[in-house]
């Protein structure tokens, strides 16, 4: 049987890192502070931005929810944008998606300071990934290898195959392990004899939303499976990969849930802290630029 890697685990290491680091930023004088922009009122939406709040308010880390009727227009919420990016004492800015039909996502999130973008969402944060440049990158992808990295499994050298190449998970994936010397290979929905590529791989990512889409036969024994799925089904909610069967021949796996999801919301703090380096600040400096 597989070694489960406990997202829960690794998120309550990362939290107590965390926790450390924000108090020496309140000792010196700066709370960090983190804003959800929510347009609507989706139950899902509600319920992924009280986990933040909750996460923040345990972490002593400042949380504030600017929230806009699901009919506003592209042009109010650049206006709340615009007026949150030169906020010193706003040091993260997250738009939560899906955004409504009526406005331009595309727009929202390049509107936001890249400096500030804790989601890694805006242009300017995927090139940076891409050029192996500091900056924030996305959570979910970040949660996947760190993962891997706190149970010392060793991802320079493999062959790493990803099901998924969406915006979110995929493509940013790609990139990050890239960076660790992973050899890595992308399908999608147009590959050809998708069971070839994944009996092929070491490290096998799947975030395709699609539930089970990987079963046992599709693995090949010893490898090493990070599910980034989250599916409602009539039997609760399950990943994309059938983990009860893959789960008997591979080396480990992550569950769903308590695996990927339960660190992606934390390292969104982790890219807040980053943020706040990025943006020059200092331990001592007040937040209207005098030292205290």
């Amino acid at each position: 049987m597989a070694t489960i890697l406990d997202g829960r685990r690794v998120a309550a290491q990362v939290k107590d890192e965390l926790r450390f680091q924000v108090a020496a930023w309140r000792a010196g004088g700066i709370t960090p502070k983190l804003v959800s922009l929510l347009v609507g009122d989706a139950p899902d939406a509600l319920v992924y931005v009280r986990t933040k709040e909750k996460l923040c308010r345990e972490l002593g880390i400042a949380f504030e929810r600017r929230q806009l009727p699901a009919g506003v227009t592209t042009e109010k919420v650049l206006e709340v944008i615009e007026d949150l990016n030169p906020m010193r004492s706003v040091h993260g800015i997250i738009v939560e998606l899906p955004l409504p039909p009526n406005v331009d996502r595309a727009a929202v999130l390049e509107a936001v300071s890249p400096l500030k973008d804790v989601d890694g969402s805006h242009p300017l944060n995927r090139g940076y990934l891409m050029a192996r440049m500091e900056g924030l990158y996305p959570a979910t992808p970040l949660a996947c290898v760190s993962i891997l990295e706190r149970a010392g499994i060793n991802i320079g050298g493999r062959h790493a195959v990803i099901v998924g190449r969406g915006e979110t998970v995929g493509k940013p994936l790609i990139h990050l392990l890239l960076q660790r010397h992973a050899t890595v290979t992308v399908c999608h929905t147009r590959t050809q004899d998708l069971a070839a590529h994944t009996r092929r791989a070491d490290l096998l990512f799947v975030a395709a939303g699609r539930a089970r889409l990987i079963t046992r036969e599709m693995v090949k024994p010893g490898v090493v499976v990070v599910d980034a799925g989250i599916n409602a089904t009539p039997d609760g909610i399950c990943g994309d990969v059938d983990f009860a069967g893959v789960s008997e021949i591979a080396a480990a796996i992550t569950p769903v849930p308590g695996g990927v999801g339960s660190l992606t919301p934390v390292m969104l703090l982790v890219n807040l802290l980053k943020a706040m380096r990025l943006q020059g600040l200092r331990m001592g400096e007040a937040q209207d630029g005098s030292v205290v």
